[in-house]
């Protein structure tokens, strides 16, 4: 990074680099390592190395560009906003900060606006743009809709004419575009991500206070059944009531809602965004089984549901459990179905709406 630290000592703070001191930037000795030094060791999240490999892919047709008169701005730029990633991918945190970090995603989320400016600026400033418009249509086209006038703007260019520089703006502004939807879908993923993790936390906290009491003073949270034809209390963990009737509620609510927790993992879309809320869905599966368990042994005691549900036995309560803790799935499924909608915003699925007659969709 010799070379790296001569640009900066030539340039003044705040000041953009001259054409000059970029060269010597993006020319490193043979015996040097890549711009971004350390890429060769392993990264532990997806989303890094995704970062990763499009951040070096820049950097080489950042360099091939040094000869093209008229790019020094944009050269510079992309520079700029490469470095910004190199700094937040060879950033290493303490364990408040990695925290603090996970929670508000600012890292994330800048490294990947910083590589979305550099990759604008490269784009459109490629000598060989015209080969390239029908893969940015396509891109463009996953996020932006089709009655957006700058989709519209670039639709309309042809690859056999040699693009002006009012083309290269229309190309420019429709990535931005495509950019700024998918970083914005990418925020609103964490927000519901920080969302869902609030919820989970306030579950923990009822669940635990629920059992807690049971243990304290057995009966208070009462999760017996009294059989009407024989007058015989039934109760969870005996026939009288126990510390652990109301923790063995909630375990068994919270294994019927893992059956449903289990077929959602089974029917997860594969995706790259940093944010997978598919464990937080599972998690708030689960903790709501447990405490609707208990509110639904609670019913059953109380006999509102006296003609419909009939507990004759000590299985059939424990039964009863399971099932209470699977029917969370009737409320969840619609937290299920907007996650997915936010998810596809963050990596659109295919269209298949005009689909020929007969296809499998």
């Amino acid at each position: 990074m010799a070379d790296r630290d001569v640009s900066e000592r030539k340039s003044a703070p705040g000041q953009a680099p001259r054409v000059s001191d970029l060269r010597v930037t993006l020319e490193p000795r043979a015996e040097q390592s890549p711009p971004s030094a350390g890429w060769g060791r392993p990264r532990v999240t997806d989303w890094q190395l995704a970062v990763e490999s499009r951040a070096r892919r820049i950097h080489g047709e950042l360099a091939a560009l040094e000869d093209v008169p008229g790019t020094e701005v944009e050269r510079a730029t992309a520079a700029r906003a490469l470095d910004v990633v190199d700094r937040i991918l060879q950033e290493r945190r303490r364990w408040w900060q990695s925290v603090a970090a996970w929670w508000s995603g600012w890292h994330i989320e800048r490294a990947w606006r910083a590589l979305h400016e550099a990759e604008v600026a490269v784009v459109s400033t490629d000598p060989h743009l015209a080969a390239h418009l029908p893969a940015l249509r396509e891109r463009v086209a996953t996020y932006v809709h089709d009655d957006d006038r700058r989709r519209r703007a670039l639709e309309e260019l042809r690859p056999a004419e040699p693009p002006s520089r009012a083309d290269r703006v229309v190309v420019a502004d429709a990535l931005c575009a495509t950019f700024d939807a998918s970083d914005d879908a990418h925020a609103g993923a964490r927000a519901l991500r920080n969302k869902l993790v609030i919820t989970a936390a306030a579950l923990v906290v009822l669940n635990t206070v629920l059992g807690v009491a049971g243990i304290v003073r057995p009966g208070m949270v009462p999760m017996c059944v009294q059989v009407q034809q024989t007058q015989r209390v039934i109760c969870p963990a005996g026939p009288a009531p126990g510390p652990v009737d109301v923790w063995l509620v909630q375990m068994l609510g919270a294994f019927g809602a893992l059956v449903a927790g289990v077929i959602l993992l089974i029917r997860r879309r594969p995706s790259l965004s940093p944010y997978v809320l598919i464990g937080y869905q599972a998690l708030i599966k689960v903790l709501l089984g447990a405490g609707l368990a208990v509110v639904g042994v609670l019913g059953l005691g109380a006999g509102v549901t006296d003609g419909l549900i009939c507990v004759t036995s000590q299985a059939g309560l424990l039964l009863w459990s399971v099932l209470l803790g699977y029917s969370q799935q009737v409320g969840t499924r619609l937290l299920d179905n907007y996650a997915d909608q936010v998810m596809d915003q963050v990596r659109p699925l295919p269209d298949t709406s005009a689909a020929a007659p007969g296809t499998v969709r």
